[in-house]
């Protein structure tokens, strides 16, 4: 059969690269997998007992309407306009099956083949894969030295084929959080030139500062501009479940709808309901995991602090380390393949999250125990000893 030569032209998934790697181990030492950023527990007591009710009814298997079940919408506006201190309606959340599907449908709905989207770098691979899969244009904006992207550098890369802005906070892969301030700054870019800001904000409970994130649902007009995205995976570690929202205006979430019909229909009731009983119930778990993540990346940071091997710690935060690797001659992908070959250590390069090589790596130490940290950072030492 034929197949369409676009698709057949992208990356294939790196994390289906990166555990493709393990074939290769041939060490003996334990492995490390800090590829897939994954909770390391299992979900709330309160959230399992609610699948298994869920599983055991038997209405449980039905749809619900397509925008998502009634009172988990307005649960989650409601925790936003707590989290956020302004009002969020139910009207503004749109459930999906995932913060992935959340972004592919709200892109689709603003833009089409031959549109530029601004991605600042280092992008999350999916949004990437996402455009080009659909013939849209990924225009790229360069981070400053903290890894943090500036509006004012944006400007210069818009144009009249420019449809959002793309913004993940918490990063993934940096770790980097981009401040209110900031955020305030490409909101007013994106409303001056009539362009959505779009931002994934995916790890918001991860963040290291107590307060909101941001202030933008507190302007008046906000959804004719923003565009929130967010994920239940990390939140309530139901990754498998499947659970995202989409935070905007309804006349996006109309179109975003009919997208959906075609897509999924609709996020799974399962997985719906035992966000709903999360939100509900499950809010000293939550929190508990929150400092449990932490917990990880001060072990983490503290390890990295000496540049083992030349390893060095560019950014942290949520569940990401962003390390620049000493080997500056060589191609990430080898490094990373040494790695996994020589060290039973694994990673996703770079590579995955930038249209060149940067000369770094994305290392997921959510999934790494705190007692594992030295062990981490003693692999990175032996491993720099070949330059």
């Amino acid at each position: 059969m034929r197949l369409r030569e676009v698709t057949r032209q992208q990356v294939d998934s790196p994390i289906g690269e990166a555990f493709a790697l393990l074939a290769r181990r041939g060490g003996t030492r334990e492995l490390l997998d800090l590829a897939q950023a994954a909770p390391p527990y299992p979900p709330a007591p309160e959230v399992a007992e609610c699948l298994a009710r869920v599983a055991a009814d038997p209405h449980g298997a039905e749809y619900t309407p397509v925008v998502g079940l009634p009172r988990l919408r307005a649960a989650f506006a409601a925790e936003l306009s707590r989290d956020y201190g302004a009002p969020v309606g139910a009207g503004n959340v749109v459930i999906t099956s995932g913060c992935n599907q959340a972004f592919a449908m709200t892109i689709s709905a603003l833009a089409g083949p031959g549109d530029e989207v601004v991605l600042a770098l280092p992008f999350y691979f999916n949004h990437d894969m996402w455009l080009r899969l659909n013939e849209m244009v990924p225009v790229y904006l360069e981070p400053g030295p903290d890894l943090v992207p500036r509006a004012e550098a944006a400007e210069a890369l818009l144009s009249a084929r420019t449809r959002a802005i793309v913004l993940v906070t918490p990063g993934n892969p940096s770790g980097a959080t981009i401040d209110g301030a900031e955020l305030a700054a490409f909101a007013a870019l994106a409303r001056r030139h009539g362009i959505a800001l779009i931002v994934d904000e995916t790890y918001r409970s991860f963040r290291e500062d107590d307060g909101p994130a941001h202030g933008l649902f507190a302007e008046p007009g906000w959804e004719d501009t923003v565009v929130s995205l967010h994920s239940f995976s990390k939140d309530l570690a139901i990754p498998g479940y499947r659970v995202g929202a989409v935070v905007g205006s309804p006349e996006l979430n109309r179109e975003v709808l009919k997208l959906l019909d075609c897509a999924a229909i609709c996020a799974p009731r399962a997985g719906q309901e035992a966000v709903l009983a999360g939100l509900s119930s499950a809010g000293a778990w939550r929190r508990e995991r929150v400092r449990e993540i932490a917990e990880r990346r001060r072990a983490f940071t503290a390890v990295m602090a000496d540049a083992p091997g030349g390893f060095t710690l560019l950014s942290a935060g949520a569940f990401f380390g962003w390390v620049r690797h000493p080997f500056r001659d060589r191609p990430t992908g080898d490094v990373v393949r040494q790695l996994i070959a020589e060290y039973d250590t694994l990673v996703i390069p770079g590579t995955a999250f930038s249209p060149g090589d940067p000369g770094t790596m994305r290392v997921s130490y959510s999934n790494l125990d705190p007692a594992e940290a030295p062990e981490l950072a003693a692999r990175f030492a032996l491993a720099g000893k070949e330059r």
